[in-house]
């Protein structure tokens, strides 16, 4: 069994699947795919990624401000935060976190917003869903200073090993999304070759970045395992064993995820 840990089921391009997100999740689960976490990422998608983590016993959620969606000048509320997280299918914080990549000049307001992100990781006790770009040694600090005990996963990950290094010494877990089979990821694949089997995660973002032979069209649940069957690959492993590692990963740093096991 594989997971999706990481995809944006409302803002899927239904084409391929008639318009129908039953058909996309019921694509996904043929091809091995038994969980699905799909991610808040503002105010206005909270309730609808809550709507359907309660509407699919295989899909859980996260909710949290991406740093790209802040509302200029303002920082989300703490209250409005943690009565998100209250919710049982919420097992995860974010995406928050730092892009520098798009918006240098909303630093400020990025590190504010990912401060409160972590503090109510810290009160929760919920893993917090990390992106980042342009912003690693920013990233890097935050991370240090919050001291989180249950730890979270960079996702889509990107940068270089010193910096995965960095994020596992803190008890982060890094997640490789399609991005890792495109013909100039020669860096990224030896992050991916390198990240110990029982701290990597596998995601698509869909419907952002879709694998070889898929780049260019939307992307899908149903394509994580082409990065799984990639990774699996490029590791020297089964592909059974690794959807089964990565699974039992998701499982351990998730443990609110409603997860079962394969039949």
């Amino acid at each position: 069994m594989l997971v999706d840990s990481h995809c944006h089921l409302d803002r899927l391009d239904l084409t391929e699947h008639a318009g129908s997100l039953d058909n996309a999740l019921e694509a996904a689960r043929g091809r091995g795919v038994g969980h699905f976490l799909c991610i808040g990422v503002s105010a206005d998608n909270a309730g609808a990624v809550k709507a359907l983590a309660e509407r699919y016993e295989d899909v859980d959620c996260s909710v949290g401000i991406h740093p790209l969606d802040l509302k200029p000048g303002e920082a989300p509320a703490m209250e409005w935060l943690l009565n998100e997280l209250n919710h049982p299918r919420v097992v995860a914080i974010g995406e928050t976190g730092l892009d520098y990549h798009y918006e240098p000049e909303a630093a400020e307001l990025q590190q504010a917003s990912f401060r409160l992100h972590l503090q109510a990781a810290n009160v929760t006790g919920k893993p917090v869903i990390v992106h980042t770009r342009g912003a690693r040694e920013d990233t890097l600090t935050l991370l240090r200073e919050a001291a989180l005990p249950q730890a979270g996963v960079l996702h889509c990950f990107t940068e270089d090993w010193d910096m995965a290094k960095a994020a596992l010494d803190l008890g982060f877990y890094i997640s490789l999304s399609g991005i890792v089979t495109f013909r100039n990821a020669d860096a990224l694949r030896d992050v991916a070759s390198k990240v110990p089997a029982d701290r990597l995660l596998v995601e698509t973002d869909s419907p952002y970045l879709a694998p070889i032979p898929y780049r260019g069209k939307p992307n899908l649940p149903q394509y994580v395992r082409e990065v799984a069957e990639f990774l699996a690959m490029l590791r020297g492993e089964s592909y059974e064993r690794f959807a089964e590692q990565t699974s039992d990963n998701f499982k351990r740093l998730f443990p609110m995820a409603r997860v079962k096991r394969a039949a």
